[in-house]
């Protein structure tokens, strides 16, 4: 195995914009390979079952990300502890942060698995999900639930992946999933005329291939952050740690799934074709979304290592770069999705009325992505000096606590599906306003 492979990435020296830039881009294709096989499963499900089926696999979307949102916390906060030893250059810590990564995503998958599979049906009924609808939906969820461990445990070790600058590599097996997936889902759901159960066996057995990948690969370096399968272990002292940073991260990632969810329950509402429209818009969504919060890991990662060296002056620098560089994505991209809405909708369908809504979401969504943008880069800058509640202060009080007041109280006051839509570009101005306010006032940069 070559040198290049193995070598830790410290971000502490040389140019800014490249090192973030290159450290980002393989995140940013890794997120659009998972975001591609996850809307494979819309498309293939909408054009061979048809668009109930595909309203029950896109809106659970919802209720997937409310039930694993804790563990990604943890990822989280392993990767900021990880990187902030590498920039302070303690072996011992690094080695002992990875194994006790590890161990925290073993029980966290094995818990989310059991609380899955029971959770499905209330949790359904608890969004107001129609009649027409339920069956598959929950069929879908328990088997999704049935394999989340491997979706835990990939999260973890592409964290300290992340954490070491070997961002390539989380690429790597994303693609290898990617197309796992995509075929599997035309064998079972197209060929062998499964359904979303297919769709949902499909993905599971991807994410069981880019964790089995990641950490097979994390046992094969020879280096600070080799695994070895009996070290790993929780080690109090550092789980502490993990869990101190990661713990804000984690109740963010949950109460901003929960009002995700409710917004979901608000789209229900409408019937099948809204919630088919909306989810299939919100495949769309996630390759503009999860660049964004790309964008936001890599400058996490860079203020880790340069916040543990001391280097204050390439975290403020790195903190612009970012910035710009996520305002240029979300403005093309938004412009694109605009003029290509018509076309990128009947890919999922040619049910007139789900596209209609699908178009509709995009025409309140697309021109306001560079807000989000602003609010996760300065959100991941700040987390990556260790202080990750006031970020999620932010991100709890616009994209949560607004978002369910709006929901309470202004939300009665439309007639139509309107009045769901426009809550997200606000909520996005609320928090992008309060974060550039801590950024500018807060005392996040002492040391």
């Amino acid at each position: 195995m070559s040198a290049e492979n193995t070598k830790v990435r410290l971000m502490t020296e040389g140019s800014i914009v490249r090192q973030i830039f290159f450290f980002a881009v393989p995140l940013i294709l890794g997120n659009l390979l998972q975001q591609l096989y996850n809307t494979a499963d819309s498309i293939i499900v909408g054009n061979f079952v048809g668009s109930n089926a595909l309203a029950a696999v896109g809106s659970s979307t919802a209720l997937i990300n409310l039930l694993i949102a804790f563990s990604q916390g943890a990822a989280v906060g392993a990767g900021v502890v990880v990187s902030q030893y590498l920039g302070a250059k303690d072996k011992k810590n690094v080695h002992a942060g990875v194994h006790t990564s590890l161990a925290i995503a073993l029980i966290l998958g094995f818990v989310l698995t059991i609380g899955g599979i029971f959770a499905t049906e209330p949790l359904l009924i608890w969004m107001h999900t129609p009649g027409e609808v339920f069956a598959d939906s929950a069929l879908y969820l328990r088997i999704y639930f049935g394999g989340v461990i491997f979706n835990v445990i990939y999260n973890m070790a592409s964290g300290v992946l992340n954490a070491v600058g070997n961002s390539k590599r989380s690429l790597i097996y994303l693609g290898y999933a990617s197309v796992t997936n995509i075929v599997l889902d035309l064998i079972f759901v197209g060929w062998f005329h499964m359904g979303v159960a297919g769709a949902a066996i499909a993905t599971d057995i991807s994410q069981l291939v880019s964790g089995v990948l990641a950490v097979a690969y994390l046992m094969r370096v020879q280096t600070d952050y080799r695994v070895e399968l009996k070290k790993i272990r929780i080690q109090k002292k550092m789980a502490f740690r993990i869990i101190q940073i990661g713990l804000p991260a984690g109740i963010q990632n949950m109460v901003i799934s929960l009002s995700n969810v409710l917004v979901q329950s608000s789209v229900n509402r409408f019937g099948a074709d809204a919630m088919a429209g909306f989810g299939a818009y919100m495949k769309i969504d996630g390759f503009n979304i999860l660049p964004v919060t790309s964008f936001s890991m890599a400058i996490t990662t860079f203020v880790g290592q340069n916040y543990g060296a001391g280097k204050i002056d390439r975290v403020k620098r790195g903190m612009w770069v970012t910035l710009a560089m996520g305002f240029l994505y979300t403005v093309t991209t938004g412009v694109l999705l605009l003029v290509f809405s018509d076309p990128l909708m009947r890919m999922f369908t040619d049910n007139v009325t789900v596209i209609r809504y699908g178009e509709l979401a995009m025409r309140y969504f697309c021109p306001f992505y560079f807000i989000l943008s602003i609010l996760h880069g300065l959100a991941g800058t700040i987390r990556g000096t260790g202080k990750t509640i006031p970020p999620m202060a932010v991100l709890l009080i616009s994209l949560c606590l607004f978002r369910i007041a709006w929901i309470q109280f202004v939300l009665p006051m439309f007639d139509t599906i309107n009045g769901v839509f426009v809550l997200y570009p606000i909520s996005w101005m609320v928090g992008m306003i309060l974060m550039i306010l801590y950024t500018w006032k807060g005392r996040w940069l002492t040391i």
